[in-house]
């Protein structure tokens, strides 16, 4: 089954509701997937994009202190000085409180083994308020790598001994480590492998960020000179089916507008994020108003998981997405492989993905010293007694119906609502 996991952080693609019962250890999602390009939100909380509130920083002097930022009462601090740097000084001041006066085990299920602080633990209390459940993660309270030389072996955020050219708390990896434990409840289980990749250079200027008219965020990849690859749950929400949305590349420089898409018609959202049996539908092909594929190029694509498990997993893969901890770098794997093959068109892989992540493409090198796309990333599955297992859809789901929605013969105009379609 797919992880259950109550949390209030920041939002990317996926909206879910949560039932609040006085007889549940926590808040528990009604239906909730932990997708690579998903965090969680209540309905109750204003929705917002990933790389919007962890890229977006008011600074000046405090205001009063109460809680009427946007981004009040979801259990995470967004002040400047210790939180996310979201909110303007004092105005999210409930979620702050515990931090500024010390930790504390004042959460309802503080002390049960579990941290349920939002970012690293199931975001079920309040930051600071179950210490001890949440020790020995602590350090990666509000830490993150969007620092625009992140990655690079040098820490530079201010300090003794440092430059000082990142801003506090933006460059984790390089001042910290990049071993995380095997208890977070994100990503990364063991180590962080990632990189910041070069936007300009094949195959990461094919890729790019999708972005929804409701303001959630996916990466998408070119496949063809107006049509992207990216996942079917991008496109969904609770309330439905909505393919608005607008890609730009990766370089920034060139943004076009989705005019049509074609998925699996098995896919339901419902379903998709309560188990696992249609994981393998999770792909969506988007059609764009302009060539853009022409201007920076574009990917092939490549069924090869349909080549024989020996050849799929001995297969060096590379990877890159708008991690939510990377800010609006593009950040990915140079090289890493497929563990397990499935017979429902998925892969498990080792490649460090995480919310954010979610319809980023998976690519190897073909004979034509260019670049195609075998996978797309998807979901995490729980793991009882291990790290959780990273999930891609592989392209053997869509590559067939690839030609005859490129060439334009198939697919629906976005907008045009399709009866029974959740």
């Amino acid at each position: 089954m797919r992880l259950l996991a109550a949390a209030a952080t920041i939002a990317a693609c996926v909206f879910v509701s949560f039932a609040v019962n006085a007889q549940d250890r926590a808040p528990r999602a009604q239906s909730l997937n932990l997708t690579g390009a998903s965090a969680f939100t209540a309905e109750a909380a204003a929705p917002i994009g990933a790389l919007e509130k962890q890229v977006r920083k008011r600074t000046g002097a405090p205001g009063p202190s109460n809680d009427s930022c946007r981004w009040a009462n979801d259990n995470e601090c967004d002040d400047p000085d210790i939180g996310t740097g979201a909110c303007s000084l004092g105005t999210d001041v409930s979620d702050c409180r515990a931090l500024r006066q010390g930790e504390n085990d004042s959460c309802r299920w503080a002390r049960d083994g579990e941290c349920d602080e939002p970012g690293f633990g199931t975001g079920a209390c309040v930051q600071g308020t179950d210490r001890t459940d949440c020790g020995a993660i602590a350090w990666m309270r509000n830490q993150s790598d969007r620092c625009g030389t992140a990655f690079n072996g040098v820490c530079e955020e201010p300090g003794q001994g440092r430059t000082g050219t990142c801003e506090p708390r933006t460059d984790r990896a390089d001042c910290h480590s990049r071993n995380r434990p095997l208890t977070i409840n994100d990503h990364f289980f063991g180590r962080d492998d990632r990189v910041l990749v070069p936007v300009t250079e094949a195959p990461w200027r094919f890729m790019g960020v999708l972005r929804m008219s409701a303001g959630e965020s996916c990466t998408a990849t070119l496949i063809s000179s107006n049509v992207i690859i990216t996942a079917a749950h991008c496109i969904h929400s609770q309330s439905g089916l909505n393919a608005t949305s607008a890609f730009t590349t990766a370089d920034g420089r060139h943004t076009a507008n989705a005019t049509a898409y074609l998925i699996d018609p098995r896919f339901n959202y419902q379903r998709f994020n309560s188990g696992d049996d249609i994981d393998g539908t999770d792909w969506a092909l988007l059609r764009l108003d302009q060539p853009l594929g022409d201007r920076v190029g574009h990917a092939g694509v490549r069924n090869l998981t349909g080549e024989g498990r020996t050849v799929a997993l001995a297969t060096d893969l590379q990877q890159a997405g708008y991690s939510w901890d990377t800010g609006d770098n593009l950040s990915g794997n140079l090289r890493c492989r497929m563990v397990v093959v499935h017979t429902d068109n998925t892969f498990a892989h080792e490649c460090d993905t995480t919310r954010g992540d979610s319809g980023s493409a998976f690519v190897v090198r073909n004979a034509r010293g260019g670049y195609d796309v075998v996978g797309t990333d998807s979901n995490f599955r729980s793991n009882p007694g291990g790290p959780f297992i990273y999930i891609a859809v592989s392209s053997a789901a869509w590559a067939a119906r690839a030609p005859d929605f490129i060439a334009g013969r198939t697919g629906t105009p976005v907008g045009q609502r399709v009866a029974g379609r959740k």
